[in-house]
Order: C-alpha cells, then structure tokens, then sequence
C-alpha cells in the first residue's frame, strides 16, 4: 500500500467525547472527567467572550441611535 492509502484505510480516532447535561457520570473514568471539565471551561470562556463582544456592539449601537 501507498502511503496515502495508509492514511485512507487507517482506523480513525474517535472524537472526543461530548458531555451531555444529565448523563450518568459513575462510568466515566478520572480523565475523563477532567477532559470534559476542561472543555466545559473552555466553551464558557468563549460563550463569554461572544457575550461581552455582543455587549459592547449593543451599547455602541445604543449611544449612536439615542435621541
């Protein structure tokens, strides 16, 4: 086999798992939970950031169309 058939036919990685609010948590293992802690924080972190640019954009707006 060709090098690129090597990547073609190699198994694939799983992707990463996605923490679903409510699902039981007994059968995930220590990193696992860390995984999903730290990817839980890192979509705050950007859920933030799009609030605060949206908030910024509003007052903007507000200052400029204020009678």
């Amino acid at each position: 086999m060709s090098r690129d058939e090597d990547e073609f036919f190699a198994p694939k990685k799983p992707a990463p798992a996605r923490h679903v609010p409510g699902e039981p948590l007994d059968t995930l293992s220590v990193d696992e939970l860390t995984a999903r802690i730290e990817s839980l924080r890192a979509e705050i972190t950007r859920l933030e950031a799009a609030r605060d640019a949206k908030t910024i954009s509003r007052a903007a707006a507000n200052s400029f169309f204020k009678p």
